[in-house]
C-alpha cells in the first residue's frame, strides 16, 4: 500500500507462493520491517542482495528516489532458489554475489538497472533456477497455522523433534517455536488492524491474555501494539 512517504505495491509472483513488491519513496524515511518467516531477493538501483529471515523487527532507511524491486519467497522456499540454508542468512542482509557467482550477479544487476520491467526480469531469473522447494515447508506451515502445538507437529509429520528442528533451521532460519511465534504475531496484527479489540485478538490468536499479546509484540517488534498500529 502507498503512504505519504512512499509508493509501495505488491502482487502475486509467477513463483508459487511468492510475492513481488516495489518501493519508490517520495521522500526519505525509516521503516520497521516485521519478521514474517520469509526471505527476499531485492534489487535497489545498482545493488542486488538477499534479506534473510528476521527474528525481530529490522529497521531500514529508504532514500528518496531510490527504487527497490523484490521477490519475497514463501516461508521455507527461499533456500531452494538461493542454494543456502536459511539459518546462514538469519537477521542478515547479504549481497547476492556472496551466494551466486559474482560475474553472473554483476551482469544481472546491470540488466536490472536498465530494465523497464525489473520485476518480470527478476522473476525470470529466479524461475530459471528450476528450484524444487522441500514440500515439508508447506506441511509444517499448515500444521502451525491451524493451531497445532510445536511438540505435536513432529508426530503429525512422522519425524523426531530433533530432526524437525534441524530441518526447520535449514528451511526457515530458526526453530519451529520461533516460527510459530512469528506466524501467530502476524495473524494477531492482521486482526488488530481490522479494528478488533486487543483482548479479542489475544483470545482468537491463542495468547494467554492481552498482557501476553503485548509482551510478544514488544519482544518481536521493539515497540508497543498501539505504537505499531499507528
Amino acid at each position: 500500500m502507498g503512504t505519504a512517504e512512499s509508493n509501495y505495491t505488491e502482487r502475486p509472483s509467477r513463483i508459487p507462493g511468492a510475492v513481488v513488491w516495489r518501493l519508490a519513496p517520495h521522500r526519505s524515511h525509516s521503516s520497521r520491517i516485521l519478521p514474517d518467516g520469509c526471505m527476499d531477493v531485492i534489487h535497489s538501483d545498482g545493488e542486488l542482495f538477499v534479506a534473510g529471515p528476521d527474528t525481530t523487527a529490522h529497521l531500514t532507511w529508504s532514500a528518496a528516489g531510490r527504487r527497490s524491486t523484490a521477490v519475497r519467497f514463501a516461508p521455507g522456499t527461499g533456500p531452494a532458489f538461493l542454494g543456502v540454508a536459511a539459518s546462514e542468512l538469519r537477521n542478515r542482509r547479504v549481497p547476492l554475489r556472496d551466494l551466486w557467482p559474482s560475474g553472473r550477479v554483476r551482469r544481472l544487476t546491470e540488466r536490472l538497472d536498465e530494465a523497464s520491467d525489473r520485476a518480470s526480469l527478476l522473476e525470470d531469473v529466479l524461475l530459471a533456477v528450476e528450484a524444487d522447494p522441500d514440500p515439508l515447508a508447506t506441511r509444517v506451515l499448515a500444521h502451525l497455522r491451524t493451531g497445532h502445538p510445536v511438540a505435536g507437529v513432529a508426530a503429525e509429520i512422522g519425524m523426531s523433534e530433533r530432526q524437525l528442528h534441524r530441518r526447520g533451521l535449514f528451511l526457515y532460519g530458526y526453530g519451529l517455536k520461533t516460527l510459530d511465534r512469528i506466524l501467530r504475531l502476524n495473524g494477531a496484527l492482521d486482526q488488530a488492524r481490522r479494528g478488533m479489540a486487543y483482548a479479542a485478538v489475544a483470545a482468537n490468536s491463542g495468547y494467554a491474555d492481552q498482557a501476553h499479546l503485548s509482551r510478544e509484540v514488544k519482544a518481536l517488534t521493539g515497540i508497543t501494539l498501539s505504537e505499531l498500529l499507528k
